[in-house]
């Protein structure tokens, strides 16, 4: 069963085993998963400050973008383990031989690479529904601001603890022009993380 079927309690069980996965990957993506819904449901709640046409088209079409991240946040939960599971598995492989050496060598850096753009595209949706925020914190529920915050502090932790994940296989991976393509993304993915952070705090801070 996907992870993102399991009843609460047995993902739980599922993270503090002894196994390797799910790890902080699929940890990171569910953090963002939870944010994304968070915005989702925000913009979602009766009352809005959203008026005009346009700021309730903005808002409608912000949560309902959010929900579709934090569906795909969901479906990187078990992305990410199966894409470490690839990495163990291929560590495993033997190298008795030249053959078996080399043959052990290529099937590592592709699973590494895997293994890599899993948690990138956590930072991708992470940073994407950060950038969403700043709408549901302009025309959203007043009295939902504090849900809107712990929404931007989950996607963070989503976004960084990605991040984490990237850097980490990056220094095992040989292809500097891929290693070096993925890290440019993934600081600009951060930087872009924070700034949509920041707007979404400003203006929360400008409607009180």
């Amino acid at each position: 069963m996907r992870l993102s079927q399991l009843p609460f309690t047995e993902l739980l069980n599922a993270f503090r085993s002894r196994e390797p996965t799910p790890g902080g990957g699929s940890a990171s993506a569910l953090s963002g998963a939870v944010g994304a819904s968070l915005l989702a449901m925000v913009a979602g709640l009766p009352k809005p400050r959203a008026h005009r046409t346009e700021e309730t088209e903005r808002l409608t079409a912000a949560g309902a973008r959010c929900a579709a991240i934090g569906d795909n946040l969901a479906a990187l939960m078990d992305r990410d383990s199966h894409a470490y599971d690839l990495v163990v598995a291929a560590f495993r492989l033997p190298k008795n031989t030249d053959e078996e050496s080399t043959a052990r060598g290529t099937r590592i850096q592709d699973a590494l690479r895997s293994a890599t753009e899993a948690p990138l595209d956590v930072m991708r949706a992470c940073a994407e529904a950060i950038g969403l925020a700043a709408v549901v914190a302009a025309f959203g529920n007043r009295n939902a601001s504090s849900d809107v915050q712990v929404g931007l502090e989950l996607l963070r932790a989503g976004l960084r603890g990605a991040k984490l994940n990237v850097d980490i296989n990056l220094a095992s991976i040989k292809d500097e022009t891929f290693s070096a393509a993925i890290r440019r993304e993934a600081e600009y993915l951060a930087g872009e993380g924070e700034r949509g952070v920041s707007a979404a705090v400003s203006q929360l801070e400008s409607e009180r």
